[in-house]
């Protein structure tokens, strides 16, 4: 007959965390038979089992470990058995206070069967286990680290190691590490940049999708869209763009082809809060899968973006938002929309942001009435353009510019590109010599980032050919634009894009329009 032992009630805690689940001593199966058998050995009176699977063991968030708190804060188990001390955790701050502290207080026995430890019993192996804390969290941060430098390695081969894949992309089902086009979700955003082309805002875009029922990232990823309207609403299947979704799809380099990974880092291994890594620790190979946009288009669009800006609190379109400067601190100049009034005006930003330190000045202006002036003289300038004989007139403080800031911005981004692909190129031959790639990875990568700093070094030329042509094909263009611009009442923001660079706003309520087109007779 076996007597069970009623002075203790027991629970069994068993933890399995997702590095350990490689290793058949460590799992769920085996630590079970183990505390089975203990229990059966010393006739203890089991009360429960908490099985926290997948879980680690640097903090103590695992929902079947707070079950069991909460059921010794109730007096429902008064004794505690695992495997070894490191499935009770391995973060040595806590475990320490568990053992040292909160058992104590609460009149709970701890038995850790494999390390020896019983805190009912006074031996040495209980002496010695605030060091194998230590050691078990010393395991868990050299895990992390071995985790870290593997998928770093792997992101520097070109291997996409995200859970996750980019809007336009899923994962080849012949090998998860490389990057095909979902072709449905390509089409999405390929229209993202034609219309980006065309000068619209990401605000405009992301209506635009909206307007379209074109479905959003989130929606493909089966979010569910948080909402308490009913039938107005747009439908949960489709969800809502916003101008943030639209601004990181224009501005990711995935869509050319590149892999760009280690974009966010964990603070430390015992922390989930992830954060922003700077974007020159990003690590980015060149073509390892194949491009939805074409360079030359994306770096074009990267050129335009900054037009593009508008404030997400902003719910009113306005024909020359992003356009307007601050003629005397060359800052942005806003338009912001009074509820009091009903009328939109101008404030300069710089003035707006150190208003207290009296930097620049106001530069308030009514939107409309500034807009029909500008509109105004934009149409003088293009009558006087079209009119050779008249084009030598004075035309008071309305200013020219060669149309040159379009391809010099082309050709410093493919500079730019070349000097990133340089350092790159240098990079891996460093960990070629370190060994941390082989000659063949070698050969391969170094082949791929100088073909493409040859290809750059080409198209810089090109744009440096067509810089110096620019001047008559630009005029046919021009006069195309111009002939549109006059033709509508009100014209729209792609025309204005097209003919008008920046316009400066001073406080004396002068008015510099810097045309992309230059003075010519």
């Amino acid at each position: 007959m076996r007597i069970v032992n009623s002075s203790f009630n027991v629970g069994l805690y068993i933890r399995l965390s997702r590095d350990d689940g490689n290793i058949e001593s460590d799992s769920i199966v085996s630590q079970r038979s183990l505390l089975n058998q203990y229990v059966k050995e010393n006739n203890y009176n089991v009360i429960d089992e908490y099985v926290d699977d997948g879980f680690t063991g640097t903090n103590f968030e695992r929902p079947a470990f707070k079950r069991m708190i909460k059921d010794i804060e109730i007096g429902k188990i008064n004794m505690i058995i695992t495997k070894d001390m490191s499935r009770l955790g391995r973060d040595y701050i806590g475990t320490g206070e568990l053992i040292e502290k909160y058992f104590p207080n609460n009149n709970v026995r701890y038995i850790a069967i494999n390390d020896g430890i019983d805190t009912f019993i006074d031996n040495t192996n209980n002496d010695i286990a605030p060091f194998k804390a230590i050691m078990n969290d010393m395991y868990a941060k050299d895990i992390s680290k071995k985790v870290k430098t593997s998928l770093r390695s792997r992101m520097k081969d070109g291997l996409y190691v995200s859970g996750r894949c980019p809007f336009g992309y899923m994962k080849d089902p012949n090998n998860k590490n490389h990057l095909i086009i979902n072709e449905e979700q390509a089409e999405t955003v390929k229209l993202i940049f034609d219309l980006a082309l065309q000068g619209n805002t990401y605000h405009f875009i992301a209506q635009e999708l909206t307007k379209r029922k074109i479905k959003t990232p989130a929606s493909y990823y089966n979010y569910v869209w948080n909402t308490k309207c009913k039938s107005k609403c747009i439908s949960q299947e489709q969800g809502v763009w916003v101008d943030t979704t639209i601004k990181a799809i224009l501005t990711n380099q995935i869509y050319v082809g590149d892999s760009v990974q280690g974009k966010t880092k964990k603070i430390n291994y015992k922390l989930k809060r992830i954060v922003k890594n700077n974007p020159k620790d990003y690590i980015i190979v060149q073509n390892t899968h194949e491009a939805i946009i074409d360079r030359e288009t994306f770096n074009y669009v990267q050129t335009l973006l900054p037009k593009n800006v508008k404030r997400p609190e902003k719910k009113r379109f306005y024909l020359l938002d992003g356009l307007l400067y601050c003629g005397d601190c060359k800052h942005r100049i806003t338009i912001r929309y009074q509820n009091k009034t009903g009328r939109s005006y101008t404030t300069c930003d710089y003035y707006r942001t150190y208003s207290k330190y009296h930097i620049c000045t106001t530069h308030t202006n009514n939107y409309e009435t500034l807009e029909k002036v500008i509109l105004d003289n934009i149409k003088d300038v293009c009558h006087k353009y079209l009119d050779k004989n008249k084009i030598k007139n004075s035309i008071g403080n309305i200013k020219f510019e060669d149309n040159t800031l379009k391809l010099k911005k082309q050709i410093e981004s493919l500079e730019i590109t070349n000097n990133k692909l340089t350092e790159n190129l240098d990079k891996t031959y460093m960990d070629r010599l370190k060994g941390i790639i082989d000659e063949s990875q070698y050969l391969r990568v170094s082949g791929n980032i100088k073909k493409e700093i040859d290809d750059n070094k080409k198209s810089i030329d090109n744009l440096k050919n067509k810089n110096q042509k620019e001047s008559k094909i630009d005029n046919k263009k021009i006069e195309k634009y111009i002939n549109e611009f006059l033709s509508l009442d009100n014209p729209t923001r792609e025309l204005i894009i097209n003919l008008v660079e920046k316009i400066y706003i001073y406080q004396d309520k002068r008015i510099d329009i810097i045309f992309t087109f230059k003075n010519t007779t």
